[in-house]
């Protein structure tokens, strides 16, 4: 067979195998367009259709009066199907130039022309899922809802819209850091995240469609399950205090121009934190609540320690207040290492309790080498056991580890004692140290400090957050009056005097400490940078706050405690004494004659405010008629008469002799304008009370006292 029959027949077995296998093509397109096109279909849309998280609506965080510190603000994503069956081409039509203008007024950045011409594009293409708005607010939500083919709803007017929630802090930086944030893929932190568990509610779920462009889209309500919102948490904050704490210590931090500071204000008998202020200086000389250092930074206390270093000598009997230590010319050499009190040529012999006051380095580590020093652990086991070495089991994340090291210790030298008696060689997180002095004005009592005192659902109480004893005793009631009579002695005649009050008490004890640098040591380019820091109570005498100031790295050439962190104390102290009465003793009562009693004039006025002034203050008052919520006074020789003030429909009220609050809610909510004049309460209105309604439309009230 020659060679061009032979090539010819290959290429025939190439064309009869090409043929079959183009016949096998068509037979199995066949079988799935026809035979299996059920199948397939089903295959496909189970492809493109999956179950959704819908994320439910994350919890409020308040204040413990009821201000909101952190909340979910609804944002919504608004889509259009302009070829949903139920918009014929009639109905589209009528309706696309009113609707474009609606559009144009409540998004103006396109006109009413441009707007007019996306939608017919978009009902011309065969678009389902046409974005119209990707962050509108409810308010604009709620408009569109309203919008001509809109308002006939999803179904029917082709208006489709998914809820995104954003996280805000309506008072911004006022305690940022302890409410803290919630994060995907990042460790939440605080409030956030210690109630995360409460606060996020219950995902749900929706059936969704992926259409052209992967775009996922809402296959009907059918198929959904709502999601659960979340709990709300009320917070121990009080916003007022709050507000003073970081301003104080903002203004302190630029006056100093420190690194950073913390201030933490505590309830003695419950722990609630009232007030807690963190704030970081930035590269711009700003300053921000980046962290949380109250809670998480662990430093070495310095003199502020020097408290529990006295309780443990008081409480193994070693001495008291009253005993003598000589402290000499203000220098003393432990082993091979130097001692410094802050007064040059030393305070001489002195008192235990004046030792203390004027914060002697060697007074103090004297009275604990001298008692301590043939057997160390003894004194670190007392420490132990005021649960200095152990965290406060906070419900926020990341506390500071505290760190006080055993006798057997590799790093345990021969100045370890002395050098501890007055804050070195351990680190406490400035709460901790807070936590501390809140149980010597607590009688003893060591408590946890809380940050959240109730969880509630639907404005309903779930779970009520009740205090924490850690310790009940962190020594005997004895040297809890000894320590007490001490921190009072600070400021009466030591470091701290310039903290005195006339009004009120305050106890505690300056800090001032060299910063300990891990790669540095305690100075870096022959520069020693300090932490200054107050801490106390008030009133001295009936405790009801503890306070911590703590101040880092101030760089003006003032860096002692009583200076730097004593101020910021005092201006809240001040702050809570002013605004609570409870805290002011009582003015005595004096007992007067039956006919000699003063009551008030009479003011008209709301019933529920006035019989509740009444009842307060003691005096005497008869109901004439049945409930009213408005009230006519009259004073008698010996008590209130107080009839119903019947508003009637149709007529303008008389508000003659009510205080201005009441005669505007009154007014305005009749729907009138009122304007007024003068300060006191209502002598004259006009129109006169009885004036039909209908011919009035402003009123003009004037006031007198």
């Amino acid at each position: 067979m020659s060679q061009p029959r032979r090539a010819i027949q290959r290429i025939y077995v190439v064309y009869l195998l090409l043929f079959a296998l183009a016949i096998a093509v068509v037979v199995r397109i066949s079988v799935i367009q026809f035979a299996e096109r059920e199948y397939w279909e089903q295959r496909a849309q189970n492809q493109s259709r999956q179950l959704k998280t819908i994320d439910a609506v994350r919890g409020n965080i308040y204040t413990r009066d009821g201000s909101l510190l952190a909340t979910s603000i609804p944002r919504y994503e608004i889509r259009f199907d302009p070829n949903t069956s139920a918009i014929t081409n009639e109905v589209f039509r009528n309706n696309v130039d009113s609707l474009s203008y609606q559009l144009s007024k409540l998004f103006p950045h396109k006109s009413a022309r441009e707007w007019k011409q996306q939608l017919a594009e978009a009902r011309a293409n065969g678009e389902r899922y046409h974005l119209i708005a990707r962050r509108a607010n409810y308010t604009e939500l709620k408009r569109l809802r309203a919008f001509p083919i809109f308002r006939k709803g999803r179904y029917k007017g082709g208006l489709i819209y998914t809820q995104r929630n954003k996280r805000e802090l309506p008072f911004q930086i006022l305690a940022a850091r302890t409410i803290g944030y919630h994060k995907e893929n990042v460790r939440p932190v605080g409030l956030e995240g210690a109630y995360d568990a409460v606060l996020r509610g219950v995902s749900g779920r929706r059936l969704m469609q992926k259409i052209a462009g992967g775009v996922w889209m809402p296959v009907g309500d059918e198929n959904e399950i709502e999601p659960e919102d979340g709990a709300d948490i009320i917070s121990t904050i009080d916003l007022n205090i709050q507000d003073v704490a970081e301003n104080a210590l903002m203004e302190q931090l630029q006056k100093h121009n420190a690194d950073h500071g913390c201030v933490v204000l505590m309830e003695v008998q419950t722990g609630e934190v009232r007030a807690i202020a963190n704030l970081t200086r930035n590269d711009d000389g700003s300053y921000w609540e980046r962290y949380n250092y109250a809670v998480g930074e662990s430093t070495e206390p310095g003199s502020t320690f020097k408290l529990a270093s006295l309780i443990a000598a008081m409480e193994d009997g070693y001495v008291t207040p009253g005993d003598s230590v000589e402290t000499g010319k203000g220098v003393f050499q432990f082993y091979d290492r130097k001692m410094y009190d802050s007064r040059k040529g030393g305070h001489g012999k002195i008192t235990v309790q004046h030792a203390f006051e004027v914060s002697s380095n060697i007074g103090i580590a004297k009275i604990i080498q001298q008692h301590y020093g043939k057997n160390p652990q003894r004194f670190i086991d007392r420490l132990y056991k005021m649960n200095l070495h152990q965290p406060l089991q906070l419900e926020i994340f990341g506390e500071g580890k505290p760190r006080i090291k055993r006798a057997d210790d590799p790093s345990w030298s021969g100045i370890s004692l002395p050098w501890i008696s007055h804050g070195y060689e351990v680190s406490h997180t400035p709460l901790q140290i807070l936590a501390f002095y809140n149980a010597v004005a607590n009688n003893g009592k060591l408590v946890k400090p809380l940050f959240a005192r109730e969880i509630r659902r639907l404005g309903k109480s779930v779970k009520e957050l009740k205090p924490v004893v850690l310790n009940p005793a962190i020594c005997s009631q004895k040297t809890v009056a000894y320590a007490r009579r001490m921190l009072e002695g600070v400021v009466e005649n030591g470091t701290a005097s310039n903290l005195r009050n006339a009004h009120y008490k305050i106890a505690g004890k300056t800090g001032t400490a060299q910063i300990y640098n891990a790669k540095y040591g305690y100075k870096y380019d022959s520069q020693v940078s300090y932490q200054a820091s107050f801490v106390g109570y008030f009133p001295a005498d009936k405790p009801r706050y503890s306070c911590i100031v703590v101040v880092n790295a101030p760089s003006n050439n003032v860096y002692y405690g009583n200076l730097v962190a004593g101020p910021i104390f005092k201006e809240i102290a001040d702050k809570v004494y002013a605004t609570s009465l409870d805290m002011h003793d009582e003015l005595p009562v004096l007992a007067l004659p039956k006919g000699k009693i003063r009551l008030p004039v009479g003011r008209h006025g709301h019933a529920k405010s006035l019989y509740a002034v009444y009842d307060f203050l003691g005096i005497p008052y008869t109901r004439r008629g049945d409930d009213a919520l408005w009230l006519h006074i009259q004073t008698g020789a010996e008590k209130v008469l107080a009839s119903g003030r019947r508003i009637r429909e149709g007529e303008i009220p008389n508000v003659v002799g009510m205080d201005l609050r009441d005669a505007l809610y009154i007014m305005e909510n009749l729907g009138l304008d009122v304007t007024f004049s003068g300060a006191g309460f209502i002598k004259e209105q006009q129109p006169a009370g009885g004036t039909p309604l209908r011919d009035v439309q402003r009123v003009n009230l004037r006031l007198d006292a």
